[in-house]
């Protein structure tokens, strides 16, 4: 089952039929029964199609934070090095990934999030950008993952390269990250061997192009959202991007104009461009 945030109003999908229903989406994506909550809804609503979802709004409700974690990924953890080691810092993300305690970061508020279909930014002082495709957990304010979306994690590597401690700038700005189509509600863990999918074009043509699949996570979901948590409260949720396992290489970096398209098994793709 899927739900979408649209200019209309909160839209479910479910066995290829959309329902425009009458519930609030900063109150259902809140709820640790919402799968059966969004299953009642439907069966008071008429089948539609697609149609009701073709505007759509950002899946990450206004009162929301989104956080981040860091060098989940074994590809990610040697990715940093790289970018920091003239910095003396590729040390540090090797004890990160090997530590008990994840990296945990605030990544944004609302507002500086863009939906599918928005315009992404790159810093302006930044020379070397990527995206990061994440599996991103939509987290109740109990700390209950009722279900997940797909996030781009907008990256300045050249920042975070020059000094670990600059890793705020690299992350958090205007147009730093997009999340959406859609959340996928669920009543159990998305299955490990789900795959994500990132595809880089210019010009129309593919400039970039991997895949992994989140098994090769180091840490679970539910270890990172746990974290987060800790100290945390949330009483409208957290969505939680998990971390990138697909690293462009050293000579690649992005460019006004590309369009990104992150796609993840059963969720769907979230398409950006780059402003």
């Amino acid at each position: 089952m899927k739900l979408y945030n649209t200019n209309n109003g909160t839209v479910i999908e479910s066995n290829g039929n959309f329902y425009a229903v009458k519930a609030r989406w900063e109150k259902l994506i809140n709820d640790d029964n919402a799968f059966r909550s969004a299953t009642a809804l439907i069966k008071d609503a008429t089948a539609g199609n697609s149609t009701l979802v073709e505007e759509l709004l950002p899946v990450i409700g206004n009162n929301q934070e989104l956080w981040a974690c860091g060098v989940t990924y074994l590809r990610s953890k040697i990715g940093r090095q790289e970018e920091s080691k003239d910095a003396g810092g590729g040390d540090f993300y090797s004890r990160v990934y090997e530590a008990e305690r994840p990296e945990c970061f605030f990544k944004s508020t609302p507002h500086r999030v863009v939906g599918n279909k928005g315009f992404v930014r790159i810093r302006k002082d930044s020379t070397w950008d990527v995206p990061e495709p994440e599996l991103t957990l939509v987290v109740t304010s109990s700390g209950k993952i009722i279900g997940y979306t797909v996030g781009n994690d907008m990256s300045s590597r050249s920042i975070e390269g020059e000094n670990p401690l600059y890793l705020p700038q690299a992350k958090t700005y205007d147009g730093c990250a997009s999340v959406g189509p859609c959340i996928l509600l669920t009543e159990k863990p998305i299955e490990s061997d789900t795959k994500i999918t990132l595809t880089i074009s210019r010009n129309k043509q593919i400039a970039f192009k991997d895949s992994i699949a989140i098994n090769q996570m180091r840490r679970t979901p539910e270890e990172l959202s746990s974290f987060i948590y800790r100290e945390c409260s949330f009483p409208y949720g957290c969505m939680i991007m998990t971390g990138t396992g697909i690293v462009p290489g050293n000579e690649f970096t992005l460019k006004s104009g590309d369009e990104i398209s992150i796609a993840i098994d059963k969720i769907g793709e979230l398409i950006n461009v780059v402003a």
